[in-house]
């Protein structure tokens, strides 16, 4: 794996990002179609068909939307205790939680001076992510 940066930071898994998600679009036009063509003897048939497709595309929806939650408060509690490792105070509570997203990179050196800037100057998590000059990085979260 080349050396996580800003620029090749980011990932997206093909199965799940591409594949399943245009599987579940085609499922949903196919279904709406089929509805929407369809005669009156498969009106039942073709319903279940475009429920069960919207019931699947909130299913995957939230299934990441719990995922990112559950890994966004992990980061909150390492970031954290580092933190608190460093200098023996707890985060600022004016960060956000996007702000902690974006300081989970930043090396142990330049990790206090970010946090402070973040607050004072209300910096956004891409731009946090631009000032890191020794990236660390995270492998783990998708």
């Amino acid at each position: 794996m080349k050396k996580q940066n800003f620029k090749n930071h980011s990932r997206l898994v093909p199965g799940y990002h591409f594949l399943g998600g245009t599987l579940l679009l085609l499922l949903f036009v196919g279904s709406v179609v089929n509805l929407i063509v369809g005669n009156s003897e498969n009106l039942y048939n073709a319903t279940l068909l475009v429920l069960i497709s919207i019931l699947l595309v909130i299913v995957a929806f939230y299934a990441r939307v719990f995922a990112l939650k559950a890994q966004d408060r992990a980061i909150k509690a390492e970031e954290n205790f580092r933190h608190y490792i460093l200098t023996g105070t707890p985060l600022s509570k004016d960060l956000r939680m996007r702000q902690i997203i974006a300081l989970r990179f930043a090396s142990d050196s330049e990790f206090q001076e970010l946090a402070k800037l973040s607050v004072t100057d209300n910096l956004s998590e891409k731009e946090i992510k631009k000032r890191i000059k020794d990236w660390k990085p995270n492998t783990y979260r998708v």
